[in-house]
C-alpha cells in the first residue's frame, strides 16, 4: 500500500531542523484538483473539511482511510464526475479538519458524516470508504439505510476486532518472511521533499498520493520542505480504541466491495511477487499467505452473511490502495454499481 505510517514520524520531527537536500520549487503551492472547499460544523467547535468536485447525477461521498484526508482522492474523484456529483470528507483529527480531544469512536465519526449529509442536503448518496472508513460505512448502513443509496468498500472489510496485527502467532509468521520482502522506509532525504517522497512511493509501492494529500497530512516547513505529520499519535490511538467489531446485519442497501484476496499456499506466484531463493523461504511465504487469506476470508463471509447480495471484486496484486493501483477497474465497477441503483 501507499502507506504514510507512524514509522516516519520520528524522522520527520528532526527534518525541520536540518538543511534541505531537495529544494522545493516554491513555498507557495496551489492544489491543482478542481474542487470547491468548504467547512461544515458537526459539533460545537468541530468543523470538517468537505471537498466538492461537482458533476451530475447520483451523489457519491468519498471517505479516506486512517492517516489520510479527502485529498487522497484528488486524482480519482474527477473521473467520476461524468456520472456522479462527487464529494469528499476529511474526518476530524486530520488535515484541515478540527482536532478536538474527543469524538474518535466509530459512532461519533459516523455521526459526523451524517451531519455533513444533512447540512449540505445530500440526498441518498453512495458512500465510498477506504480502509478504516469501513467502520463509518457499516455504522451508517446499519442505522440509516433509508438515508443512503449504497455502500462501496475499498479494501475496507478488515475487522478491527479480528485483526492480524494483534495475533502473536500471525506476527511470528510475518517475522519469518525473507528480509528482502520488507520494504525499507523512505530515506531522510526522501522524507524532507514532497516530490522525492512521491517518487519513493512510486518506486516502492507502484502508486503515489496526490501531492495535495501529502501537503494536507504533513506540515510544510517555512523553507518548503516536508515536515512532521500533522495528526498526533493520540488521535490514531483514540480511533483504534473506538472501533467496533464489524456487524453488517442491519444494512438494507446494495453493497460493493473491492479488495485483493491474498495468495494462499500452492498458488502460483504472480508477476512482481518476490521469488523465493529456497524451500525455507517458499514455506515461510506460503504460511504467511495462508494465514492472511484466512483473515480475509472471515471478513468476506462476515459481510456476505449480513448482506447476502453484497458483490465482492477481487483485484489480484492491487495492495491496499486499490483505487490508486487499479484505478480503471475500480472506476468501472463503481460506475456500474451506481448505474444499477434504483
Amino acid at each position: 500500500m501507499c502507506d504514510v505510517s507512524a514509522r516516519r514520524v520520528v524522522a520527520l520531527v528532526f527534518a525541520c531542523f536540518m538543511a534541505p537536500v531537495f529544494a522545493q520549487q516554491s513555498v507557495t503551492w496551489n492544489d491543482p484538483s478542481k474542487h470547491l472547499v468548504e467547512f461544515v460544523t458537526v459539533q460545537d467547535g468541530v468543523r470538517l473539511e468537505v471537498l466538492d468536485w461537482g458533476g451530475s447525477g447520483r451523489a457519491v461521498v468519498l471517505l479516506a482511510g486512517s492517516g489520510s484526508t479527502a485529498h487522497v482522492f484528488d486524482d480519482f474523484a474527477p473521473k467520476l464526475t461524468g456520472c456522479c456529483h462527487v464529494y469528499g470528507i476529511t474526518r476530524r483529527g486530520y488535515g484541515a479538519s478540527s482536532q478536538p480531544t474527543s469524538g474518535y469512536d466509530d459512532q461519533r465519526l459516523a455521526d459526523d458524516v451524517l451531519q455533513v449529509l444533512n447540512s449540505l442536503k445530500i440526498d441518498r448518496p453512495v458512500l465510498v470508504g477506504h480502509s478504516m472508513a469501513g467502520g463509518e460505512l457499516t455504522t451508517l448502513g446499519n442505522q440509516h439505510s433509508a438515508r443512503l443509496a449504497g455502500l462501496v468498500y475499498l479494501d475496507a472489510l478488515g475487522d478491527p476486532r479480528d485483526w492480524p496485527a494483534g495475533d502473536p502467532a500471525y506476527m511470528a509468521l510475518s517475522n519469518k518472511l525473507p528480509a528482502a520482502m520488507r520494504k525499507p522506509p523512505p530515506s531522510e532525504e526522501e522524507s524532507r521533499s514532497f516530490t522525492a517522497y512521491r517518487a519513493w512511493q512510486m518506486r516502492s509501492e507502484t502508486c503515489a498520493f496526490p501531492e495535495a494529500e501529502l501537503r494536507n497530512t504533513f506540515v510544510t516547513n517555512p523553507d518548503g520542505t516536508m515536515g512532521r505529520f500533522k495528526t498526533p499519535r493520540s488521535i490514531h490511538e483514540a480511533i483504534g480504541a473506538g472501533q467496533k467489531k464489524r456487524d453488517y446485519s442491519n444494512i438494507r442497501v446494495p453493497v460493493l466491495a473491492f479488495y485483493e484476496f491474498p495468495r494462499a499456499a500452492g498458488d502460483a506466484l504472480r508477476p512482481g511477487d518476490y521469488q523465493p531463493k529456497n524451500a525455507d523461504e517458499r514455506a515461510a511465504i506460503d504460511a504467511f499467505g495462508s494465514a492472511t487469506a484466512a483473515y480475509v476470508e472471515r471478513w468476506r463471509k462476515n459481510l456476505q452473511s449480513g448482506v447476502p447480495g453484497a458483490r465482492v471484486i477481487d483485484l489480484p496484486g492491487a495492495g491496499h490502495f486499490v483505487f490508486l493501483t487499479r484505478e480503471a477497474e475500480v472506476l468501472r465497477g463503481l460506475r456500474e454499481f451506481v448505474a444499477g441503483l434504483r
